[in-house]
């Protein structure tokens, strides 16, 4: 516990003087009540769960994010594919970035592993081929030393049609336009996408997939001006008359949407001098962010959110925990080192994922008549999906790529939820049928949750800033 004051401490030290190198303290103006007023507010019981703040905070310090921060630099997980050339649905996009930062650059061919690349052709070769080891070597499929097990896999998943279960709109790997990037190359940062294309984003997600009632005229998206006079927490009134599930949704799209809103305050562009970006925390961003005084009372319950979408997915990894565990999954990359370390890393993630006492009930969901249920359900899906769909109409390269790969990873979470009978009934030794992840599933599925990780470490940090400048 000293050792981390310490390094608390240090970090804050460093912070400060970077706000100073960059320009004064022109970043960093809290008043004396801001971080009373920010986080007073942000403490105890979250709504409909049973799991306090502080037991998340202390969690995620201690046993959550320095494990992930390791896992998400493993080879696996840093090389996400994606078709950034899919056309929006919805509108002809228009969107555009205000700083070049917003480019994303694929990777060549030559920089994927040879069995990140293989994992694509193992989805279309059939049986015969893949006993055809001469043929498998020549399409660069499997490495002759997988075994017997993990060829059967590879054809399981060939087989395996699981759209009915899918939360999300996946892209084609095997499109032309789809293309590797490295996650750690292409962080998540702020990129000045902003205006008209931004909030029409946000705008068709919150008003149009968020179930909201018709009774409710004020406008739902954040990112609208002026939205009248019923603002702060009497507006939400609405919100707990309706059921449980629609409730739910409406929190993780909020929890997304303010772990994104954290990411760009905490990688903010804080000085561009001289073709030498400068990147750090801004404070009064994340007040205008986040604030009571800037959000009409609003911001404190986003960040509520963001801890609820933080226990939706920890307890899908709790879940799925069981399905990784089975000798027959291998992160496979060709390098046999680094595959080792990298499962066992994901495993001691895990193991701590099954270790937290207060896991949302998801059991809750979806009870009591089944045929209505079974609607429910559906409709809750293909709301999510539609979002999925929506992340080809952001007009930022970076801000598509993150904000694509969040919500694969949210949607392959609520797979994991409602799989629950698929999961027990996983074989030990032999493929299953009944429940897989894809390669960019389990790709999504982490780096989602390190990036809600991420903000609530980057909250802790804003907390020390503010405090420190009372």
């Amino acid at each position: 516990m000293l050792g981390a004051m310490r390094s608390g401490a240090t970090l804050v030290s460093v912070l400060l003087f970077l706000g100073r190198a960059v320009g004064g303290d022109a970043w960093l103006k809290p008043t004396d009540t801001d971080t009373e007023d920010c986080f007073c507010h942000l403490t105890g019981v979250l709504d409909d769960c049973f799991c306090d703040i502080e037991s998340i905070d202390d969690f995620n310090s201690y046993k959550i994010f320095p494990k992930l921060k390791k896992l998400h630099e493993r080879d696996y997980f840093r090389y996400y594919k994606v078709n950034m050339k899919r056309p929006c649905p919805f509108w002809l996009n228009d969107g555009h970035c205000s700083i070049n930062d917003c480019h994303v650059e694929p990777c060549s061919e030559s920089e994927i592993p040879i069995g990140i690349k293989a994992a694509n052709y193992n989805k279309e070769v059939n049986a015969e081929e893949l006993q055809d080891c001469e043929e498998a070597n020549k399409l660069g499929a499997v490495n002759s030393t997988l075994s017997n097990q993990t060829k059967e896999a590879f054809i399981d998943w060939a087989r395996y049609d699981d759209a009915q279960d899918h939360f999300c709109e996946l892209d084609d790997e095997l499109s032309p336009d789809a293309e590797y990037v490295d996650l750690l190359l292409n962080p998540e940062r702020y990129t000045g996408y902003r205006g008209w294309s931004a909030w029409r984003v946000w705008n068709s997600i919150y008003e149009e997939n968020c179930f909201k009632p018709r009774s409710v005229y004020r406008p739902l998206n954040p990112l609208t001006p002026g939205r009248g006079d019923d603002d702060g927490e009497p507006f939400y009134n609405w919100l707990e008359g309706l059921c449980l599930e629609k409730r739910v949704f409406y929190r993780l799209i909020s929890g997304l949407h303010a772990s994104i809103n954290l990411h760009l305050c905490a990688k903010y562009l804080l000085d561009d001098m001289w073709g030498r970006a400068k990147w750090g925390p801004n404070v009064e961003e994340f007040r205008f962010r986040f604030h009571p005084a800037e959000t009409k009372g609003e911001g404190p319950r986003r960040l509520k959110n963001l801890y609820f979408l933080y226990l939706i997915q920890l307890r899908a990894l709790s879940k799925v925990a069981v399905y990784f565990e089975r000798s027959i999954v291998d992160l496979y990359t060709g390098n046999t080192t680094e595959d080792t370390i990298t499962k066992k890393l994901l495993l001691e993630v895990l193991n701590e994922t099954k270790l937290f006492p207060m896991h949302f009930d998801e059991k809750s969901m979806f009870a009591g008549d089944k045929k209505e249920a079974k609607t429910l359900k559906e409709e809750f899906r293909l709301h999510f999906k539609n979002i999925s769909r929506i992340m080809d109409c952001v007009g930022c390269d970076k801000c598509r790529v993150w904000g694509k790969l969040q919500t694969q990873g949210l949607g392959t979470a609520l797979k994991i939820l409602f799989s629950e009978r698929e999961i027990k009934n996983l074989p030990e030794h032999s493929p299953s049928a009944g429940f897989q992840l894809t390669r960019q599933e389990v790709v999504a599925l982490l780096n989602a949750f390190n990036r809600l990780s991420t903000s609530i470490h980057e909250l802790q940090i804003f907390k020390m800033l503010l405090t420190a400048k009372r």
